[in-house]
């Protein structure tokens, strides 16, 4: 695993110069995939959210025994994901 993120980044650097020369910003096929690869990282950021840093603050068997606290901590959530949402509309 530390072997393929290690390589990742300059694998990475290699094929955006190699396709620099024939890449074209505004043609749909740039734009689909520039989306594409939007909405994976996006994904991938989504997902270590919610699966490896929330759920073992949801699972807490402190929060678990207190009603209080479980609404608390998802009305925390729904306000913070409603702040990035105001905030990415200007982004």
């Amino acid at each position: 695993m530390v072997l393929f993120f290690s390589l990742t980044t300059p694998v990475g650097i290699g094929i955006g110069i190699g396709i620099s020369s024939r890449y074209k910003e505004n043609t749909p096929a740039a734009l689909i995939l520039e989306g594409l690869f939007n909405a994976a990282s996006a994904g991938t950021l989504i997902y270590m959210a919610l699966v490896d840093l929330l759920a073992a603050d949801f699972m807490n068997p402190k929060i678990q025994k207190n009603v209080k606290l479980q609404v608390g901590a998802n009305v925390s959530l729904l306000f913070g994901a409603g702040c990035m949402s105001l905030i990415a509309k200007w982004a």
